[in-house]
């Protein structure tokens, strides 16, 4: 009776370090996602312009950094989730950026995501060795996308992306969009080593600032 009960406790001890491990929090870390155009052949041309193209979010404390970089040039977005406010820089060719956004530009630029509410079924995959969920997100316009997320990799800062608000878990494969085109990014690596705190910072020089409001009315025009 007493082995009985000792390995009874020994099984279960087990099983909450398992439990624990599973659920660790990460305060730093990256990941980085490779990106497949979805289109057909009448968007090849521009399909090509993605070859290869990548997005990477770097995790440290409470704040992220967003790299999407493709041939075409690069579009970087720092966000502070306690003060809630953001920097974007889009480097393209000669021309560099920069776009200060308070905490209510930021939600004004993400607004197509306000209300976001997920469906969860039954399918399920391994991406990198992780167990994953499928979700579909239903947005207030109707539209919807597919995501596979994880219970087993969590980062402090849950504030990384707006379409995953209350998503229980991180993205690991998800749709998305590039101006017309349809994509899938696919996560293919993550990493937990310490990310250096000068990667948030935001530059003084070298790129032409413009207010949130004028990109704005830029793209309405």
């Amino acid at each position: 009776m007493k082995y009985l009960l000792k390995t009874g406790l020994f099984f279960l001890l087990m099983g909450l370090v398992t439990g624990l491990h599973a659920q660790q929090v990460y305060g730093e870390g990256m990941v980085t996602y490779n990106i497949v155009v979805n289109t057909g052949n009448n968007e090849t041309k521009a399909a090509d312009l993605l070859d290869g193209a990548t997005q990477k979010i770097f995790f440290k404390g409470v704040n992220t950094r967003t790299e999407l970089s493709s041939i075409l040039g690069k579009t970087i977005t720092l966000h502070d989730s306690r003060q809630g406010n953001a920097v974007v820089m889009n480097e393209y060719g000669e021309q560099k950026i920069l776009i200060r956004m308070t905490k209510d530009d930021y939600e004004d630029r993400n607004s197509k995501y306000a209300g976001i509410q997920f469906e969860y079924l039954p399918e399920t995959k391994k991406i990198m060795g992780y167990n994953c969920k499928l979700a579909i997100a239903k947005l207030k316009d109707g539209s919807t996308f597919r995501v596979y997320y994880t219970s087993e990799l969590v980062f402090q800062n849950k504030d990384y992306g707006a379409q995953f608000k209350n998503l229980p878990g991180f993205p690991l494969e998800y749709e998305s969009e590039l101006g017309k085109m349809k994509v899938t990014c696919i996560a293919d690596k993550v990493s937990f080593d310490p990310i250096p705190a000068a990667l948030f910072d935001t530059p003084k020089t070298g790129y032409r600032e413009m207010t949130y409001n004028e990109v704005k009315n830029i793209r309405k025009n």
